[in-house]
């Protein structure tokens, strides 16, 4: 009976030590995320992470990815962080533009997560802009940490505008 309680609470005492280091994300909106961009004195550029509600691999990179310590705080010091769903049904005005949700198979998509994603429609992609609102990369698939604190730097620490990726990424 005893090591029966001494094992419960030790994975208890491992969950919440795991819980303990989660980190929180200030996730905005991309209207509040346009208007930061325009009222900070020095802004910032903007990441954005296009999911769908139903993606296996969005929810795993949210967990495993973006709640890494490392990473969230990179993320937050560098980037306004947006959460899109591709799937939402409110209209998004951009440029003079207002992208709407479009009815098609058993979903739809929204007209915005299209344009970002170029056309191409796999979840989970995220997305870099720079302070200027303008398309650094899209960058598809489920990253591990490692990998996606490569690609945030190679944007957050502006070395796309000496280096190439290839260069860069050493290969």
């Amino acid at each position: 009976m005893r090591t029966i309680f001494t094992q419960i609470s030790l994975l208890f005492l491992l969950f919440v030590g795991f819980q303990a280091q989660a980190q929180d994300i200030n996730w905005m909106s991309w209207e509040e995320a346009v208007q930061l961009s325009q009222t900070d004195a020095q802004p910032k550029k903007i990441f954005i992470d296009v999911y769908t509600d139903w993606c296996g691999w969005c929810k795993k990179m949210d967990k495993d990815t973006f709640q890494n310590p490392e990473v969230s705080t990179y993320m937050q010091d560098n980037f306004y962080m947006v959460k899109l769903d591709a799937e939402g049904k409110d209209p998004i005005e951009f440029q003079g533009k207002t992208f709407k949700f479009v009815p098609s198979g058993r979903r739809g998509y929204h007209e915005f997560a299209a344009a970002l994603l170029q056309g191409k429609m796999s979840y989970p992609t995220v997305v870099f802009l720079d302070e200027d609102l303008k398309m650094l990369s899209p960058v598809p698939g489920y990253q591990k940490v490692e990998p996606f604190l490569q690609i945030a730097r190679y944007f957050g620490d502006n070395i796309y505008k000496d280096k190439d990726w290839q260069t860069y990424a050493g290969k």
